[in-house]
């Protein structure tokens, strides 16, 4: 084993898993408040192995699409700090330097993808049905489940002319 993973241990391993569900929860409702803090009519959303998704009507302004990077990101590093530099910290790190370390992969890991997603959303902008058929086609690639609110039923009704069953069944 090299020697910097040497001082590593983890004490209690189930409390090491408990901060890591913590910490991914955690960084998904972080997206679930900077949503609803746009105030945008909601078409529905979907829970899959990328996490929530959240299907809005609006194009999402320059503020609120680098708020659901930054934000994130700050709630995903104030929780690794707690838990990596208290005393409540489930692993013991041989140095701080390491624990610093892990700190930014940590952040970096929670918001590369949501770096990703804010950069396609200001290079190639998408609003209305194309982005909820863009997001909806990509749902269904990753086999999430799909929920729709009652205002998204009655968007699909009247902009599609069908109900959210038969718009499923139609994308690849």
């Amino acid at each position: 084993m090299p020697d910097f993973l040497v001082g590593i241990s983890i004490p209690n391993t189930l409390n090491f898993i408990l901060f890591l569900v913590l910490w991914i929860i955690l960084c998904e409702l972080t997206h679930v408040v900077v949503l609803l803090w746009r105030r945008e009519p909601l078409i529905g959303w979907a829970v899959g192995p990328f996490g929530l998704t959240f299907m809005a009507l609006r194009e999402p302004s320059l503020l609120y699409i680098w708020l659901d990077v930054l934000v994130p990101a700050l709630v995903s590093g104030s929780i690794l700090f707690i838990g990596l530099f208290t005393s409540l910290s489930p692993v013991i790190f041989p140095s701080t330097l390491f624990k610093v370390i892990v700190m930014i992969c940590g952040m970096l890991f929670t918001s590369i993808p949501d770096l990703v997603r804010a950069v396609s959303d200001l290079r190639y902008p998408l609003w209305g049905e194309a982005r909820i058929l863009r997001t909806m086609q990509f749902l269904r690639a990753n086999w999430s489940k799909i929920h729709f609110t009652s205002f998204g039923h009655s968007y699909l009704r009247t902009h599609f002319g069908s109900n959210p069953a038969e718009l499923l069944q139609i994308l690849p």
